[in-house]
């Protein structure tokens, strides 16, 4: 059975070619409008002639009469339902395609300034795979987790959650050793998302007060998208948020997101970590990629180290948290019910690289618990 998508942007020029790419690609366009209002009153007259709702609606951000995040906090609010952004990548965009994804979009494309028309054209430009993957998307995962970030047309709380109660955490971060020295105190909290991953990681950092161990994040996205996320979390959250940068001190209350397009590691000295940021090949189709942090992770902290992979697409990350978790690292995966995509959490599952499932609500509790627990030496899984 085809997917059916309804495409909403003010390009006329955008909807033709768009709406032949997703039905060459099996993609079946059943409602096409210039801007928000237009879609919905149709979608609503869709509706009453008894017509299908559609599996997925292809957003714009910037249209004419209401933006595109306006209308995704109604559409979550009335009738939730998959959402893939499809914006032009600009700096000013990028704050607004965050507060789309926060406010519960699955996933997005983003559109050149130049060489518009080749990519429109271009089956390889992700939108076709995205569409597909966003069908398969937990709606009730989706309105879940995007509830706490919506409180206002701008898509940002008003304040910083409560956060659990707080634990002692030792402090670091510095350059150098590959092997994990376990008699230290200092603790490492890594991270992998994908698909449904804003939201997700909003949900989990605003949880955590700032005596948390120091926090490394892989979430796939692309440049610039890395530090208007970045920078979203840290007004957000009790902890620094920062895209991270070759140097940078992982410390006690500070988190460091992977930049887009390049591999995020960590770095040993003594009982410090410190963030190395490199170019390098896609790693299963990935830059960042999970893995890459898994196993740098995985080397270097070991059993100081606590793991979690979460909502996304694919098996990124899989492999990575099995050598953390055979490393002596606390690992999970988040649980199918409160994932958006249940990809990349149930490979590591069936690798036996979680030795916990755990629902969203309940990721903020175990990470801290984990990171309190005794340090445990390398195991064989």
């Amino acid at each position: 059975m085809a997917v059916t998508a309804a495409l909403i942007d003010d390009s006329a020029v955008v909807r033709t070619h768009l709406t032949e790419l997703l039905q060459r690609g099996g993609v079946e366009v059943v409602l096409t409008a210039q801007d928000p209002l237009f879609a919905w009153s149709k979608l609503q007259a869709r509706q009453a002639q008894g017509a299908a709702w559609p599996d997925v609606i292809v957003l714009d951000v910037e249209m004419p009469r209401m933006d595109g995040v306006t209308f995704l906090q109604r559409l979550m609010a009335e009738r939730p339902t998959p959402v893939v952004m499809c914006s032009t990548l600009t700096e000013a965009g990028c704050a607004t395609t965050m507060q789309a994804l926060a406010a519960g979009a699955v996933a997005f494309v983003t559109k050149p300034k130049l060489g518009l028309r080749e990519f429109l054209e271009d089956r390889s430009n992700g939108l076709v795979d995205a569409v597909k993957a966003a069908a398969r998307a937990n709606v009730r995962a989706i309105g879940r987790a995007a509830a706490p970030a919506v409180a206002g047309s701008s898509g940002v709380p008003a304040g910083r959650p409560a956060a659990l109660p707080s634990l002692s955490a030792g402090i670091g971060a510095g350059l150098g050793a590959s092997t994990a020295m376990a008699e230290t105190t200092d603790r490492v909290i890594a991270l992998g998302s994908s698909t449904g991953g804003v939201q997700t990681l909003e949900a989990i950092l605003a949880r955590l007060p700032r005596t948390t161990p120091g926090i490394v994040i892989t979430q796939h996205m692309p440049e610039r998208f890395t530090r208007a996320f970045a920078e979203r979390l840290d007004k957000m959250v009790p902890m620094e948020v920062k895209e991270a940068e070759t140097g940078d001190r992982l410390v006690t209350g500070r988190v460091l997101v992977a930049p887009g397009g390049r591999h995020l590691r960590i770095k040993r000295s003594g009982a410090h970590y410190v963030a190395e940021v490199s170019d390098g090949p896609l790693v299963n189709r990935h830059k960042p990629s999970v893995d890459v942090l898994f196993r740098s992770v995985a080397q270097c902290a070991g059993g100081n180290a606590i793991g979690a992979l979460l909502t996304g697409m694919g098996d990124d990350g899989a492999r990575g948290l099995l050598e953390m978790r055979r490393a002596g690292a606390r690992t999970a995966a988040q649980d199918e019910a409160s994932c958006v995509v249940f990809g990349m959490p149930m490979q590591a599952i069936k690798l036996g690289a979680a030795e916990a499932v755990v629902a969203l609500d309940d990721m903020p509790r175990w990470l801290l618990d984990s990171a309190t627990a005794p340090v445990r030496a390398a195991a064989a899984v």
